[in-house]
């Protein structure tokens, strides 16, 4: 077989799931990472004209062209890059068999076009290709979660704290360690994911992407001895801000990775939340508090006509798992690297797509399968029916309050006999009770529908 499309790729990724991760090609893609590798190089030429050098000093003089109409010409390199001129990289790749010193000769040969071949030797001036993946690569990652990412994430936010606030007078019986607890509100337990979301967003907003920009073993050695009397340390910090990116201080020949491990690691304490709420979802549903809205046409088991199985949530749940695993290698051996670099990084950064790719199919399954959700309040008002039992906490708590002696043993008694314990069993307990009247009352008024809390 030849070509690839959904049917022939390696990669579920790009495969069966190709349509949930299409809108991530433009950033993680090879197309792309030659693209932003070529608006790092053209940017930092630009920069450069603004110092300006010596040899620089006169960029465009002769071509009947103002500098910045230049400017806007060699921008045009990399904001209308095509797949074709992706390509032309890659031929000339063939010969180098070094990618970052491909797209340095494809820009000279655009130089050349363009009539600015007295200028083209600033392309890559000073640089190691690290300067650019390390500058590229972190920009690719941010202009990924920022416009696809984190939108999708905050729409899966925003859909819980709907249903929350839908639910947040549905009584429920709360499950600790499996076993009936005291009760608690629907909407209360959807609000805990918001929370914990919304922290690891905060928290994401607080962290920077970092770019290694320094020259061969991150001195800066070829800038200083060719222009010695240039600031180059605030040059450096200058350039790479304009880009939206931090610069790492000191490096060696590559980023130290430290805080894009940091990113990854949040990412991971999102996706683990998430899981977390795929498997209470599913508990749920398999509880019947909620059933989920058939969809016409849709099969459910090949073999149990009946079924409808919660599929959404365990599809994420997967797809969570496999991003978390790869975020998991990613932040640990990314920081690590023999002495002023090996080449390790090189290849593992080039799955730093991967993870995102995963946890876009998560955040399509996961959003389907809420809207999915159909509450099923007789369920839940049934389970909170046969387990009277619970409101033993709220007595024993009055109780204790009253005086009353051993108020927790008397209650234990009462409700670990094995018996059934229903409405009755508990009304006629509080009749033997040598409280006062109103206290009874008090008590009497405690259900499991009313006894859940603030």
């Amino acid at each position: 077989m030849t070509g690839l499309d959904s049917l022939t790729a390696v990669s579920p990724v790009d495969g069966r799931y190709a349509s949930k991760t299409a809108s991530l090609r433009g950033y993680f893609s090879e197309y792309a990472l030659i693209r932003y590798r070529t608006k790092v190089e053209v940017e930092y030429f630009i920069a450069l004209c603004g110092i300006p050098l010596a040899g620089l000093s006169g960029f465009g003089e002769g071509t009947g062209k103002s500098k910045e109409d230049l400017f806007s010409s060699l921008r045009s390199l990399y904001t209308g890059m095509t797949p074709e001129d992706a390509s032309r990289v890659k031929e000339i790749e063939k010969t180098t068999n070094h990618d970052v010193k491909a797209v340095e000769y494809y820009l000279k040969e655009k130089f050349d076009g363009l009539g600015l071949s007295a200028w083209k030797e600033f392309i890559h001036f000073g640089l190691t290709s690290q300067d650019i993946n390390n500058t590229a690569q972190p920009l690719m990652l941010k202009d990924a979660l920022e416009n696809e990412y984190i939108p999708a994430i905050k729409e899966i936010v925003s859909i819980l704290a709907a249903d929350a606030e839908e639910w947040k007078d549905i009584p429920m019986l709360a499950k600790t360690h499996g076993q009936p607890a005291t009760p608690t509100r629907l909407g209360k337990e959807i609000q805990v994911f918001v929370a914990r979301l919304e922290e690891q967003l905060r928290q994401m907003e607080g962290l920077s992407y970092p770019a290694k920009f320094g020259g061969a073993t991150g001195n800066m050695n070829a800038h200083k001895v060719a222009y010695p009397d240039i600031d180059w340390k605030a040059f450096a910090f200058n350039f790479v801000s304009s880009l939206g990116l931090q610069r790492s201080f000191p490096t060696t020949q590559i980023d130290h990775y430290d805080n894009l491990a940091a990113i990854f690691d949040c990412l991971r304490r999102q996706n683990t939340i998430l899981i977390d709420l795929c498997r209470d979802i599913w508990t749920y549903i398999s509880m019947e508090y909620f059933h989920q809205r058939v969809v016409k046409g849709e099969v459910g088991s090949s073999a149990m006509p009946h079924k409808v199985n919660p599929i959404d949530f365990e599809n994420a749940e997967g797809n969570l798992g496999m991003a978390n695993a790869v975020l998991t290698f990613l932040s640990m051996k990314l920081p690590i690297s023999r002495l002023q670099r090996d080449l390790t990084d090189s290849t593992v950064q080039r799955n730093i797509g991967v993870p995102v790719a995963h946890g876009m199919i998560a955040l399509a399954s996961l959003k389907k399968g809420l809207g999915k959700l159909i509450l099923n309040k007789e369920a839940i008002d049934a389970d909170l029916h046969r387990n009277w039992a619970v409101v033993a906490e709220a007595l024993q708590t009055i109780l204790r309050r009253e005086g009353y002696p051993n108020p927790y043993e008397t209650l234990k008694a009462l409700t670990r006999t094995g018996a059934a314990i229903d409405e009755k069993t508990i009304a006629d307990f509080i009749d033997t009770l040598d409280v006062s009247e109103s206290v009874k009352e008090e008590m009497r008024a405690v259900s499991p529908w009313t006894y859940t809390g603030i």
